[in-house]
């Protein structure tokens, strides 16, 4: 693929995730006054869910809060074969890194602007098991997710082969946040458009840069291996 061609689906890809994100905001835009979201589909269904009071639920939504660390573990591992075995997968978990970063920083500039707030602030009669954050920490989009999502695109991206593992993973670490109580479900589905948008774009425009980089430092670790 020509540097011209990543350009462009780069570019497409984060259009695509903008237009996304955009529609499942709850407004703010230029608005003084914090965003309370108390009725609707989104509302609705973070009632339903963290409604049930279900030991399995709450369970299962503990473990899930671990999901991150293991698409990093997962990321490490893969790093660390393709390094060993010179492929380009090293360089799309580095860059993985670089995109998971800037898709953090992009979801809290985000909060500063939408303002909404959480819902276990706005729903008050449906407790969750978590406390809720205090006033002023914005609920949209999820950070969590935002970074669930941008660790699963990037496993995928660095091997294909284990998408079966990453995007559940993913989506489970996104579930996690509206059953504990402090996300609705249209904060998460924001927050792993908008990682997975810009891991992607980043993995796909520098690929080739990053792999340009990380041959010589991985020659110069071993120089005696011959290239394969």
């Amino acid at each position: 693929m020509t540097s011209f061609r990543r350009l462009v689906l780069a570019v497409l890809i984060l259009a695509v995730g903008a237009g996304a994100v955009t529609l499942l905001a709850p407004g703010g835009l230029g608005d003084p006054q914090p965003e309370v979201v108390t009725e609707g589909v989104s509302a609705d269904l973070y009632r339903d869910v963290v409604g049930v009071p279900a030991g399995v639920v709450r369970l299962g939504g503990h473990l899930a809060l671990g999901a991150p660390l293991v698409l990093s573990a997962a990321l490490a591992w893969v790093g660390w074969l393709g390094w060993g075995r010179r492929t380009g997968a090293t360089a799309a978990v580095a860059l993985t890194g670089a995109g998971a970063v800037l898709a953090y920083v992009t979801s809290e500039a985000l909060k500063l602007v939408v303002d909404q707030e959480r819902p276990c602030r706005a729903i008050a009669d449906v407790p969750g098991w978590v406390p809720c954050p205090p006033a002023g920490d914005w609920s949209f989009p999820s950070n969590h997710s935002t970074v669930a999502g941008a660790l699963a695109t990037g496993l995928v991206l660095a091997a294909p082969r284990l998408a079966g593992f990453a995007v559940p993973a993913g989506l489970l670490a996104a579930a996690a946040r509206v059953v504990a109580g402090v996300h609705y479900p249209h904060d998460v589905v924001a927050g792993l458009i908008l990682g997975a948008a810009i891991t992607a774009a980043v993995v796909v425009l520098l690929a080739p840069a990053g792999r340009r980089l990380v041959g010589p430092t991985r020659d110069r670790c071993a120089p005696g291996r011959p290239a394969q």
